[in-house]
């Protein structure tokens, strides 16, 4: 219709957050991809953060739900309603204002998951919808030149994947994507607590042991915290302290395979391109970015400088919102790459 105003948006659809970043003005949401649903009537009660504050609190006829799994679609009417939430949130209701979106995929997902994505958010109330991939997002979010004939690996580490790539000249030329990220952390943590402690813990809880004094690596510091849970012999409520070094032996299986797909990418790397990232460094992105250690880990297993990103929770949204200015290099470039999933 002429007149329409069209805004550019860019949809950072992880599996624990929704960031959306609007031209202009940056990224304008962040909010858990949860819903509150009544199972009886199908009504929508609450979405992002309220709807998390209801995780392992409801009643027996309301369900929190959280609607990307690993990364991708688990239930699409509740993402395509989640979207059109935060559309409007973000967007406004006027029916004048059709926003484009550029939305990023992990970089395993298949033509399925990609249409299910780019459907649930054209009927979200989208004008156009574009696809990017999460490594090159995150790249572009970080301030790296993509365009450069020259390689750079990017670890993006999410909630449900944790997508590895090496990307020069605006495309992938290997990459992995494992199904091993920061809810795979909470639910190691949530089996540890019950094989040593036998305490049941629920996620919101393994997830703040997960920030207050998870490590990725030995430290001389250590550090401790209490955690509260049932007691899995008595049923009664018990508060036991859980020190770094156990949270160190919980993550450990989940670390050692996102160290084994990092060796992998690396592996299948073309020479040339392997020697820019032995030179240049490997960067880390995303919200387990931030678990303690986590780069001198990955440092210590491949030899290689490793940093993680500023604002590197943020880096993938503000990438996606910045992606048009490449759409042409990224499209000519991705029609041609080697893909490894894992």
């Amino acid at each position: 219709m002429k007149g329409d105003s069209v805004i550019e948006v860019g949809i950072d659809l992880g599996t624990a957050n929704v960031l959306i970043c609007v031209e202009g003005k940056g990224i304008v949401l962040s909010e858990p991809s949860v819903v509150a649903v009544n199972k009886d009537t199908n009504e929508i009660l609450a979405v992002g953060s309220e709807a998390r504050r209801m995780i392992g609190r409801t009643p027996g006829n309301i369900a929190a739900i959280r609607p990307l799994r690993e990364g991708v679609i688990s239930d699409y009417d509740v993402t395509e309603k989640m979207l059109q939430y935060f559309i409007k949130k973000t967007c406004g209701t006027s029916r004048f204002i059709k926003p484009r979106l550029i939305v990023c995929v992990p970089s395993g997902v298949t033509e399925v998951e990609k249409r299910a994505v780019k459907e649930a958010a054209l009927q979200a109330g989208g004008r156009n919808v574009y696809l990017i991939e999460e490594p090159v997002a995150a790249a572009i979010g970080a301030g790296i030149d993509i365009t450069a004939p020259e390689g750079i690996m990017v670890i993006d580490v999410g909630g449900g994947t944790t997508d590895i790539a090496v990307i020069s000249m605006g495309g992938i030329v290997t990459n992995a994507s494992v199904k091993m990220a920061g809810d795979k952390f909470d639910d190691f943590i949530i089996k540890y607590m019950r094989k040593e402690h036998s305490l049941y813990i629920g996620e919101r809880m393994a997830e703040k042991l997960k920030c207050i004094i998870g490590e990725a690596h030995p430290d001389e510091e250590r550090s401790s915290a209490l955690c509260k849970g049932r007691d899995l012999i008595s049923g009664l409520p018990r508060t036991v302290e859980v020190t770094s070094d156990e949270m160190l032996s919980a993550l450990e299986e989940p670390l050692d395979v996102i160290c084994e797909a990092v060796h992998s990418v690396l592996e299948k790397t073309p020479p040339e391109l392997a020697a820019d990232v032995g030179e240049r460094g490997i960067v880390i992105t995303g919200g387990g970015a931030y678990l303690k250690g986590l780069d001198k880990r990955i440092e210590a297993r491949t030899g290689i400088r490793t940093t993680v990103a500023e604002d590197a929770e943020c880096c993938v949204a503000k990438g996606t919102g910045e992606a048009l200015k490449y759409m042409d290099i990224i499209s000519r470039s991705n029609l041609n790459r080697r893909e490894t999933y894992i």
